[in-house]
C-alpha cells in the first residue's frame, strides 16, 4: 500500500491511499479518481516527501532492562551460558545422553527438551538442569 498526496484543479488537497503506484495511475487514467471535496475528476498527485525514521534501531531489542538484582543476575547468568555452551536446540536429549554414555566427547551444551526426555534423562542419571530462562533460538 502506497498513500500518496493529492490535488483537485480547484486547489482541494487530500490524501488517499493505493495499492501501488500503478494502480493510482490506471485509476487515473480511467478517470475513477474524484476529489473529496467538491467532486472534480481532474486530479493530480502533490509533492511528498518521504517519511524516514530518524531514530537508530537497537541491536537487540528488549522489552524491559534488568531492573533489580535478581533480574541482573539471570541475565548474567544467560549471556554466560549463551557465549560458553553450544545450542544444540532440540537435539539436547540426544547429544546430553550421547556424552553421558561417553559417545561424544563432553562439552557444554544447552537447548531444548519435551518434558518426558528431559524425565528420562534426570531418571538415567544424565547430569542436567533446566534453565531459568528461554534460550535464544539459532537458525543457519
Amino acid at each position: 500500500m502506497i498513500r500518496f498526496s493529492m490535488k483537485c484543479k480547484n486547489n482541494h488537497n487530500f490524501d488517499s491511499w493505493f495499492q501501488s503506484s500503478n494502480a493510482f495511475e490506471k485509476l487515473a487514467a480511467s478517470g475513477m479518481l474524484s476529489c473529496i471535496h467538491c467532486g472534480d475528476g481532474n486530479i493530480s498527485k502533490c509533492l511528498m516527501a518521504p517519511k524516514i525514521s530518524t531514530k537508530k534501531v537497537k541491536e537487540k531489542p528488549t522489552l524491559t532492562a534488568p531492573k533489580g538484582d535478581m533480574e541482573k543476575a539471570l541475565a548474567k547468568l544467560k549471556l554466560e551460558v549463551e557465549k560458553n555452551s553450544d545450542y544444540v536446540g532440540m537435539n539436547f536429549a540426544s547429544e546430553a545422553r550421547a556424552m553421558h554414555d561417553g559417545d561424544q566427547p563432553s562439552r557444554s551444551i544447552y537447548g531444548e527438551a519435551k518434558p518426558e526426555e528431559a524425565k528420562a534423562l534426570i531418571e538415567d542419571g544424565v547430569p542436567v538442569t533446566p534453565l531459568p530462562f528461554m534460550p535464544k533460538r539459532k537458525t543457519n
